[in-house]
């Protein structure tokens, strides 16, 4: 029993504990409030429409489909978010990003058709992940080399990214019947490997494709990057601490461009999956920045910066959506699932501080735990000792 409440013990001692626990703390939270919102907004379909959030990816096979499609731009955008803010920088460019690496993606889709078969689409991925990455590495530069921050040099080029791709869409594939680019070759699309078969109620499949894997793949290279390479430690040491990370030989301005562009890429490759989904959805010429890139944010905060959390975090975000939508079989209008969904990103934001709170509550506990075992073993220690100079 004392090895086995041992390995508990070491276990929820573990930082990955705290993290897990604060996640979970952020997501309870966020549907406490939901549910409230619901309560006001219809008492008598507020449990059912709670019912519809929780369950509704989960009713039948096209609607987790289209929780695996869904999940995979805020996945790749929630990578990037984390990734930049291990070296210690806050990439709130990753919808100019985004939008810059669909724009190629698509482009090429469209131009590009002389590549044969899936080599198209994998030219297409290859060729935004490097808009990308030339995007985000303006703000890496300008941090590094002229000490701009880089939270202004990456709105300027959200807006930049947001009105150029309106432009070149216009100038080169734009579609004026529906105020959108042109259709992508059919080869330029992501292949469904099967899995429209596997995920389709009746005869309407869902768009879930390749793209999910990419997602997956890439969080698996993020965090091997990350946790097992020089280059990873030295941009986690960046992050702790810039001026002590150069004295202690490290390239800091290196780390910090590359760390840009590497973010950068990953939102671009967001874009890119989410347009070349075969979807039927265009680049559509509005001036507004792209959602996506702003929800890597809370799929980031709810990660914990983690990649394999962002993961998880991605797919339960996607998941929320796509409940959502089911809610409105019981009469709620659209914009109060969109504060729900609003109240748990928000939430999602304070997992740091629940952490923390999470951390500082099993240190005590631990504490508590080893101060009462030392108090029993003290006096069985002096009764061994009474007890042996009686038996002499």
């Amino acid at each position: 029993m004392k090895k086995i409440s041992a390995r508990w013990r070491n276990l929820y001692t573990k930082a990955g504990f705290s993290s897990f626990m604060a996640s979970l703390l952020a997501i309870l939270c966020g549907l406490v409030v939901g549910f409230v919102v619901l309560l006001v907004a219809d008492p008598a379909n507020a449990f059912w429409g709670l019912l519809a959030i929780l369950t509704g990816g989960l009713s039948d096979m096209k609607n987790l489909g289209q929780v695996l499609y869904a999940a995979t731009p805020i996945i790749l955008t929630g990578l990037s978010v984390g990734f930049a803010n291990k070296t210690g920088l806050f990439n709130i460019g990753a919808s100019g990003q985004f939008i810059v690496g669909a724009y190629v993606a698509v482009l090429m889709g469209v131009k590009c058709t002389f590549i044969p078969g899936p080599l198209l689409w994998l030219a297409c991925l290859l060729g935004a992940m490097l808009a990308g990455a030339v995007w985000g590495l303006v703000p890496g530069f300008l941090k590094a080399v002229c000490n701009v921050n880089e939270v202004i040099a990456c709105i300027m080029m959200n807006y930049i990214g947001m009105y150029g791709v309106n432009f070149l869409v216009v100038e080169t594939i734009f579609d004026s019947q529906k105020n959108q680019s042109l259709p992508v070759a059919a080869n330029a699309n992501a292949p469904k490997l099967g899995m429209d078969q596997i995920f389709r109620s009746g005869a309407s499949a869902s768009s879930v494709n390749a793209g999910i894997f990419v997602a997956i793949l890439a969080g698996i290279v993020i965090y091997f990057l990350i946790a097992k390479t020089k280059f990873g430690y030295e941009l986690k040491a960046c992050g702790y601490n810039r001026d002590a990370a150069k004295y202690a030989g490290i390239n800091e301005k290196r780390s910090i461009i590359l760390s840009m562009a590497i973010a950068g890429s990953l939102c671009a490759l967001g874009g890119a999956c989410l347009y070349l989904a075969g979807a039927g959805k265009g680049i559509e010429v509005v001036d507004t920045l792209a959602a996506e890139g702003f929800n890597g944010i809370p799929v980031a905060l709810l990660g914990l910066n983690n990649p394999i959390g962002i993961i998880f975090a991605g797919l339960f975000m996607a998941y929320l959506n796509q409940g959502g939508f089911n809610m409105q079989l019981y009469g709620f209008a659209p914009q109060v699932i969109e504060i729900i969904i609003a109240v748990i990103i928000y939430f999602a934001a304070f997992s740091l501080l629940l952490r923390g709170l999470v951390t500082k509550v099993v240190k005590r506990a631990g504490k508590g735990k080893a101060s009462s075992q030392n108090a029993n073993a003290e006096p069985a220690k002096d009764g061994g000792t009474v007890k042996g100079g009686g038996e002499e």
